[in-house]
């Protein structure tokens, strides 16, 4: 069966490889497409590539030629099926900051980024809603299912690809609110701990890197405490200098010894306490970071209900945001 290349435009350089391939098939599932990577059917200047990979203008894609079968039809196609109106309304009024190149929304908890085994509804297949009679937008970060708070969006490819380098390259500011079980024994400082992914029973989970281990990852988060109660709980400003998944989640139970309230994968029984909601209370509150067209932009986000609630029950302060700014 003859592949047939196709050629990154400059435009969209620096993509990474899978939501390059989404863009020109999105019939495809996440699925699909990871086992034609898995299996070298797609390969990049013909070597196997992963879904990570970061394109460069002029590089060679080879795909399979895909079955007639697995085209989309207009039935499932994201407009009015798997969206409807009322849930496209209510994603357009999370929409924090909107122009030419950017949208910053307030990601809902419980609603995952992107799809995968058993996840029917997530954001990426939403995204219509929000193209705003214009593209439909692109992602170019994350946050977890359960995490709350500022996700920015591309307007276009270019955008996406100068975003994209500005997240990769750590010049992106980003605040977290969290609210722990217990106090931290010093006020602010410093979280040093390598990180590895471990697969067991219980799925992969993120764990502290065992010393000289070959697949331990740095990991480093700054954080102050900015309200406590009587030791019981502690509302924390979270500041990550790297990237890692799960790492605020790790570092609050393990290096400080107090889990992220309704964290019960990595705190366990002590993630909860009686009467406070169990959703995880791990809130993505700011972000600063350059802007496409120059300058820079501030955006963040309140804090979700059931983090409001639980903040009102221990009296910790719970300022409301400062509005969208752009700066030079």
């Amino acid at each position: 069966m003859t592949l047939a290349p196709l050629t990154v435009p400059p435009a969209e350089a620096d993509t990474r490889l899978d939501r390059w391939l989404r863009r020109r098939f999105p019939w495809l599932t996440q699925g699909a497409l990871q086992k034609l990577l898995r299996t070298g059917q797609i390969r990049v200047d013909g070597r196997r590539a992963e879904a990570s990979t970061r394109l460069a203008a002029g590089q060679e894609v080879r795909v399979p030629p895909l079955p007639e079968a697995t085209a989309p039809k207009p039935a499932a196609r994201t407009t009015g099926k798997v969206i409807s109106e009322t849930e496209a309304r209510a994603l357009q009024a999370r929409v924090l900051h909107r122009d030419a190149s950017v949208i910053v929304l307030d990601k809902p908890h419980g609603l995952p980024v992107q799809g995968g085994p058993g996840i029917a509804r997530h954001l990426d297949g939403m995204l219509e809603a929000l193209a705003f009679g214009a593209e439909r937008p692109r992602l170019v970060h994350r946050l977890d299912r359960d995490t709350s708070g500022v996700l920015v969006l591309a307007r276009s490819a270019p955008a996406a690809a100068a975003l994209a380098r500005a997240f990769r390259g750590r010049d992106v500011a980003k605040t977290y609110w969290a609210v722990v079980v217990g106090e931290p024994a010093q006020p602010a400082g410093r979280i040093e701990m390598a990180l590895a992914r471990e697969h067991g029973a219980r799925g992969e989970r993120t764990v502290p890197a065992a010393p000289g281990a070959k697949d331990a990852a740095r990991a480093v988060t700054d954080y102050d405490v900015l309200d406590r109660a009587k030791r019981r709980a502690a509302l924390l400003e979270l500041r990550p200098l790297t990237g890692r998944t799960h790492q605020l989640r790790v570092h609050c139970a393990e290096a400080l010894g107090c889990p992220i309230l309704g964290d019960g994968k990595y705190g366990g029984q002590a993630a909860h306490l009686e009467g406070l909601p169990g959703a995880l209370h791990l809130h993505a509150r700011a972000l600063r970071l350059p802007h496409p067209e120059g300058g820079w932009l501030e955006v963040a986000a309140a804090a979700p209900e059931h983090m409001a609630e639980t903040m009102a029950f221990f009296g910790f302060a719970n300022p409301a945001p400062r509005p969208p700014r752009r700066l030079p």
